[in-house]
């Protein structure tokens, strides 16, 4: 009785871990590629209608109009791409994917520490490289991501992966870019659930929670210049704000706050800092682009937030202050943020019905985000030296009608586009055929 209790245990587990479990990851390239026919989007706002492009070691060796560009291309592996598209991989910044799996079983949900200050807070080490919602982003063109923490007034530090790897020190490209800090309110709401009146007030703790910050991050400069002997791991961490080694990414969306954090930042000497969420950036658009500072908007489909906001204020914000010379990117937190993040590409194509070209849109999503990140001299772009981590689609990329994806390809390695979506696609589209 015993052992056959043991057996079935077993073969519980091993099935629940099989269908847990993520497709391989690619192997690395090993035969040069080369596509050919497709209209190249470089992601810098031009384009290549008949373009070749050849990618060897995983790293881009030429991007260059057919018509004109003469190759012997015969012992390559060839992809004919003619009517089709080709993109740089979508870069998804200011994301929980692969720190929560299913938010209502707590044991898969790491995206937040216990306290306020936690700078040293790693999100990287958290990261899932198997996660079944992270691998659901590749058949969209989401191939990048910047793992970010929450919680606390300093959440942590984020990391920059790529979503096709073992676990995340393969996964990693760039660790520890960033410090995420929740800019503190200036109004808010009453907690309705406690009975308190919903009606929106004002802060009257806004002045000593900025103070707060203040004092930490003079506390940080005193360990920074001192003997650092004794270590204080959150003032480690936080020092990278000082010497550049780390961005600072303020998350903050009304114009007095943005306009505080900004004086701060100065004030602080932080040496680069990225506003997240902006909401109201554009009424203080040029103040950002004097100061060189850029944003990471705030999902474009959702509703406005004031009742004399335009109804349409969260699809234009990206026209409006790429407009001013903001360089502008475009995340996808709030409700069921995690699941949104396919939808990347749509929320782009929002942009161009306000006012954006396809181009411009497509650059929220491409190069901008690679600028912000610090990864523009790998990513963002289909140029020639930078990383083959792009994606061929049957249609425009930005359209949810036709963004279908044939091939794609992280550093050169070509990725399965299986997913747990596309199994049960399959097996249900098999459904009124059994029942025939």
């Amino acid at each position: 009785m015993k052992t056959y209790n043991i057996k079935l245990i077993v073969v519980a587990l091993l099935s629940f871990s099989i269908g847990l479990a993520q497709q391989t990851p690619a192997k690395k390239q090993s035969k040069t590629i080369a596509i050919t026919g497709a209209t190249a989007h470089i992601g810098n706002g031009n384009i290549i209608e008949n373009s070749i492009i050849i990618f060897e070691d995983g790293k881009l060796k030429t991007v260059a109009d057919m018509t004109v560009t003469k190759i012997d291309i015969t012992e390559m592996e060839i992809i004919s791409a003619n009517g089709k598209h080709v993109y740089p991989g979508f870069i998804v910044p200011n994301s929980t994917l692969g720190l929560v799996e299913i938010d209502a079983v707590r044991a898969t949900d790491d995206d937040s520490e216990l306290g306020t200050w936690n700078p040293h807070i790693r999100s990287i080490i958290a990261y899932n490289a198997e996660s079944k919602v992270t691998e659901s982003m590749r058949p969209n063109g989401v191939l990048l991501g910047q793992i970010t923490p929450r919680g606390g007034r300093i959440s942590g530090t984020s990391s920059i992966v790529q979503f096709d790897a073992w676990n995340w020190e393969d996964a990693v490209i760039k660790e520890d870019d960033g410090i995420h800090m929740n800019w503190p309110k200036s109004f808010s709401r009453g907690r309705w659930w406690l009975g308190e009146d919903p009606a929106m007030k004002v802060n009257k703790k806004y002045d000593s929670q900025v103070l707060e910050i203040a004092d930490y991050f003079k506390a940080t400069k005193t360990y920074m210049s001192g003997d650092m002997s004794n270590d204080h791991l959150p003032y480690k961490a936080t020092g990278g704000l000082f010497d550049g080694s780390k961005t600072l990414f303020i998350h903050v969306d009304n114009e007095k706050g943005i306009t505080d954090a900004i004086n701060f930042t100065k004030a602080h000497q932080v040496k680069s800092t990225v506003i997240v969420g902006g909401y109201e950036a554009h009424k203080v658009a040029d103040m950002l682009k004097k100061n060189n500072i850029s944003i990471i908007l705030q999902r474009v489909h959702s509703r406005p937030k004031q009742t004399d906001d335009d109804y349409d204020l969260p699809f234009k914000l990206a026209k409006l202050l790429t407009d001013k010379g903001v360089v502008v990117a475009l995340e996808t937190s709030g409700q069921m943020e995690r699941m949104n993040s396919r939808n990347l590409p749509f929320y782009a194509g929002t942009t161009v019905a306000h006012g954006l070209t396809k181009e411009q849109a497509l650059q929220l999503i491409t190069l901008n985000p690679a600028k912000i990140l610090g990864i523009d001299d790998t990513y963002g772009t289909l140029e020639t030296g930078k990383s083959a981590t792009l994606f061929i689609s049957e249609g425009d990329a930005l359209d949810m009608r036709t963004n279908k994806i044939t091939h794609a390809f992280i550093d050169g390695r070509l990725l399965s586009l299986e997913t747990h979506q596309t199994k049960l696609w399959r097996r249900y589209s098999e459904k009124l055929k059994l029942q025939d």
